[in-house]
């Protein structure tokens, strides 16, 4: 499996419950800048059937726009929805305001914890 999807899983994985972030911060914190879409590639590849897979929270990412990227009213759609309101985060629509659930790690997270 590519590298670069372990490194992104990884940096998904430490997003904490109730909280979100995009498809490029998801990118930038694991060491690969401009590399969005291969943040939504990789997460699409999540091992171990990972449309239910809570190990690497893929549902807590979403778009720089603050909004979930899959087709609205589509199944994947209301699992990221239903996923996201079980950690009490606000989906109206299909958007999450950014201003109160993106994550921010601080630098204890960004020194210790990340590791690329």
């Amino acid at each position: 499996m590519n590298t670069n999807y372990h490194q992104i899983w990884q940096t998904v994985q430490l997003i904490p419950k109730g909280k979100v972030a995009s498809y490029g911060q998801i990118a930038d914190l694991a060491g690969l800048p401009n590399r969005a879409r291969l943040v939504g590639k990789a997460l699409g590849f999540v091992p171990d059937n990972g449309w239910n897979n809570k190990a690497v929270p893929w549902y807590r990412v979403i778009n720089s726009q603050g909004k979930i990227s899959l087709p609205i009213g589509s199944d994947a759609f209301e699992r990221q929805k239903s996923l996201l309101q079980d950690e009490q985060v606000v989906v109206i629509g299909a958007r999450i305001k950014l201003a109160e659930f993106q994550w921010q790690p601080d630098l204890a997270e960004l020194l210790f914890q990340l590791k690329f």
